[in-house]
């Protein structure tokens, strides 16, 4: 293997750095790449600086001169793996295992064999490590899944875990490689930690022929670290590291350090950092490389921690050095020994034995520390509760746990039931919290400005200024010459538009926006003629407890906030019998992602509509909530939406969409499901027959150029639906940012809401680039109010939305245009600038007169909902 050479430190650098660790001052990339190379009375000096820091924060955590570790049972479920790492012994191949009589997994009892002997000895972990997607390399592999009934050895991670949590009590930290943001939803509810070494940044190491990673898809740093963000994004507990010695070049080291710093404080949910120093194997490509030395060791460890800060848990494996060099460790700053056994070896390391307990706190008391046993998941995340750990394992974790979220001495876990939480909607009654929020936001308004956990559910705020600033794009302003043309083109034939005409179209202005609107509305009469439509609806938005973190919602809660509430099925039904007596056709149901709703929630929410109104149109569920259920039932995508369409369930709102570029979704919201789940759940939705509407969130940290790319998307999600038979989308609905109470701008990140001429610029042009695709563009009064809303409708918007009856999320984030319109009131919009209006159904249908239908002419005492709702 080839390596780069470092060039020393000269004298001065070094005195330079080691000045600023005395003086506390943070470190940039360049100085911890000196301090790397410290040595001698340097590197001394070095990690006297690193256990300062370690000391302040353990005194922080409560926990001064406390150093941790995990009693865990190891669980090897596979050694077949996809990947070809060149200093792995754990990986084997299915031939070598068949002469050894093993099966490609370990099998159900063989886990749980292992598990139960762990349980008794007073394990409180199983450490699930394996190989990732064996299935796709080895057909050993894919056989055994199939002949047992897995989909994927994700899958079959997944019930392992449920059978240990059930039968043995040991809480199962998952470390199976690489995952999707999909995957790792999944895998949450049966395991309150998940872990994945990021190992290096260094590209080189696995792009280049003979290097470590070469040949190896699931070591591409962008992966890994897209791994670590996603996990990030959906709160979970994650143990990360690096893998210091086989080939990266000193700057690289710290690159790797000061990557898992950036993920770690933009989510907050990097529990350690385990800095693990390589040691050659036999029988492999790498055998005859030289182990790490101790001092090189020593010194990146102290970086670390510098690094890395007070808050950090910093782990280095006692196993992988000689017994007597585990007091450096601790002199460099390491606070955890990570998880130790007393029954299992270390499958990656089976040369290195675990020292015994006893021997590993006899080192620790000379260090001056005690050595204390936790759980797989830290103590801040016992303590913090939701939305850190699921409520389908919080009992398991309660069980095991003391009151400063420490595992209870000298415990014996017991299997507990492993089921779906006890909250969620209550079958009758009269809800839980500030179930009258429907009414009384338009009288009394928001208890608070902002949720209790503000400063903590979204993120780091600082680390999101710092994205913005990286993922903006500048202002573009197109030439005339190229507005004219681009002008021409939409008016001969908008499917010929370019990317570059369309962002020419949508940055228009003064005279040249006046034409833009000129050939929208050509195209909204030439379709749609000049009728506007609206529909009788009801809003009923079921909960708004979530922590999904969307920066943008003012309308989630804490569930302890003075502003949360989830309403009973009965008043779910109630409210839709209300609506119908009024003359409703369409009930639309939304909420917020409450981790204590039932897996079934989706379905009962719509068997209690239909019970009570059979012909009431269900229209619910946006693509994050499909997720969330297919999750939560352990259904797939297509197959959860097929059941809730059996269940009553008639088309879904394409909301949860706001801008379909990753880039800019993940300023927006933590963790809401990314742009590739989106466009799943929508296309398996309109292959099932199951319609959609499309949406689009404008006016925050985005750009023109985001809004073309947006309605790209949407054309080819509606053109794949046409050309197989299917109706696809049935409206698009350009969504307004409602700036004033959203998180994300009272944190000064986003801009307040679009301009009137970007609200113009982007219904017209939605209308000339979806022309022949979606024949309908709505337009939004509860955002923009009736003149606003008069303005759309001559920019090519046709469509009103409906009466909703109630309006929740846009209030919340401090619309002012009201909660509900009377037909009344909507027949007077269009009037207003001369335009008939016809009712329609949520299709776009006649609507079927009913007999005794009550004119919609009034409403009921409103409930409401927020600023990525459709009307």
């Amino acid at each position: 293997m080839a390596h780069l050479e470092n060039t020393p430190p000269t004298p001065q650098q070094l005195r330079r750095a080691l000045a600023r660790v005395r003086r506390g001052a943070a470190l940039d990339l360049e100085e911890a790449t000196v301090l790397l190379a410290a040595r001698g009375d340097e590197l001394r000096e070095l990690m006297a600086g690193a256990a300062r820091v370690r000391d302040a924060g353990l005194v922080a955590a409560g926990r001064e001169g406390v150093v941790t570790y995990s009693p865990k049972v190891f669980v090897p479920l596979t050694h077949l793996c996809r990947d070809r790492c060149h200093y792995c012994t754990f990986v084997t191949v299915p031939g070598k295992l068949a002469k050894e009589g093993k099966a490609p997994f370990l099998s159900p009892d063989e886990v749980l064999d292992l598990t139960t002997q762990g349980a008794e000895l007073g394990c409180t972990e199983a450490l699930f490590t394996l190989g990732d997607r064996p299935e796709d390399r080895w057909p050993e592999a894919r056989q055994w899944l199939d002949e047992h009934g897995y989909d994927s050895t994700l899958d079959y991670v997944r019930a392992m875990a449920v059978r240990v949590l059930e039968e043995t009590g040991m809480l199962p930290h998952l470390n199976p490689g690489v995952m999707s943001w999909a995957e790792i939803n999944r895998l949450k509810p049966v395991s309150p930690s998940m872990g994945m070494m990021l190992e290096t940044t260094s590209t080189r190491l696995f792009t280049e022929k003979g290097q470590p990673h070469h040949g190896s898809p699931d070591k591409d740093p962008a992966v890994r670290l897209r791994v670590l963000e996603d996990a990030g994004r959906l709160s979970v507990p994650f143990t990360t590291g690096m893998l210091v010695g086989i080939g990266e070049t000193l700057q690289e080291r710290a690159e790797t350090v000061f990557a898992l710093r950036k993920v770690a404080q933009r989510y907050g949910h990097v529990q350690e950092v385990i800095v693990q120093n390589f040691r050659a194997k036999p029988d492999t490509a790498m055998r005859h490389e030289d182990d790490l030395g101790l001092e090189e060791y020593l010194a990146t460890i102290a970086v670390a921690r510098l690094v890395l800060g007070p808050k950090m848990r910093v782990q280095a494996p006692p196993n992988l050095v000689d017994l007597d060099e585990c007091k450096a460790l601790l002199d460099a700053g390491v606070d955890d020994w990570g998880g130790v056994s007393p029954l299992t070896p270390d499958h990656v390391n089976p040369e290195r034995p675990w020292p015994s307990l006893e021997r590993l706190g006899n080192v620790s008391a000379y260090a001056g520390f005690d050595v204390q046993p936790r759980l797989t998941v830290h103590p801040e995340y016992v303590r913090a509760g939701e939305p850190w750990i699921d409520p389908r394992v919080r009992a398991h974790v309660e069980a095991l746990a003391t009151e400063d979220g420490l595992a209870r001495p000298a415990v014996r876990p017991k299997g507990l039931p492993w089921q779906e939480p006890d909250g969620g909607f209550q079958p009758s009654g009269a809800g839980t919290g500030r179930t009258d929020l429907h009414e009384s936001i338009d009288t009394t308004g928001r208890s608070t400005d902002r949720r209790t956990d503000f400063d903590d559910v979204y993120g780091d705020w600082q680390s999101l200024r710092e994205q913005v600033g990286a993922t903006s794009v500048g202002a573009t302003t197109a030439l005339d010459s190229d507005v004219a043309a681009a002008l021409r083109q939409a008016e001969a034939d908008p499917r010929q538009l370019t990317d570059e005409q369309a962002l020419a179209l949508v940055t228009a202005e003064g005279p040249a926006l006046d034409e833009v609107r000129r050939i929208a509305d050509h195209y909204r009469r030439e379709v749609n003629g000049d009728e506007v439509t609206y529909v009788v609806n009801r809003n009923i938005n079921f909960t708004n407890v979530c922590y999904t973190g969307c920066r943008f919602c003012a309308f989630a809660q804490r569930r302890t906030d003075a502003d949360a509430y989830s309403l009973s099925l009965d008043q779910v039904a109630d409210r839709a019998a209300e609506a119908w007596e009024l003359g409703a056709s369409e009930v639309c149901m939304q909420g917020g992602i409450d981790p204590e709703l039932p897996g079934t929630a989706y379905f009962d929410l719509v068997t209690a509509v239909k019970k009570r109104v059979p012909e009431m149109h269900v229209h619910a569920f946006s693509p994050m909530e499909v997720v969330n259920g297919a999750s939560r039932t352990g259904l797939s995508i297509h197959d959860w939406l097929l059941k809730a369409k059996e269940a009553g369930l008639d088309t879904i709102p394409g909301t949860a969409a706001e801008i379909l570029d990753d880039d800019v979704r993940w300023i927006l919201t933590k963790g809401k499901l990314p742009t590739e789940a989106w466009i799943e759940v929508v296309t398996t939705a309109h292959r099932l027959g199951i319609r959609s509407s499309a949406t689009m969130m404008y006016g925050h940290v985005d750009r023109p150029q985001h809004w073309v790319a947006h309605l790209r998307v949407l054309q080819r999600i509606q053109d794949a639906a046409l050309d197989s038979g299917a109706a696809g989308f049935t409206e698009f609905v350009p969504l307004p940012f409602v700036h004033t109470s959203a998180p994300i701008y009272l944190a000064g990140v986003a801009r307040p809401g679009p301009t009137l001429r970007d609200n113009l610029a982007v219904h017209a042009v939605a209308r000339i680039m979806l022309h022949g695709r979606i024949d309908h563009v709505q337009t939004s009064w509860v955002k923009l109010g009736v003149e606003g809303t008069r303005l759309m409708l001559q920019s090519g918007a046709d469509d009103l939305g409906g009466t909703l009856m109630e309006e929740t999320i846009s209030r919340m984030a401090g619309s002012e245009h009201g909660s509900a319109k009377t037909v009344a009131e909507l027949t007077e919009i269009a009037a207003g600038i001369g335009r008939p209006v016809r009712e329609r159904t949520t299709t776009y249908g006649e609507v079927r007169r009913r007999s005794a239908q009550v004119e919609a002419t009034t409403t009921p005492e409103p409930s409401r909902t927020g600023s990525d709702s459709t009307p």
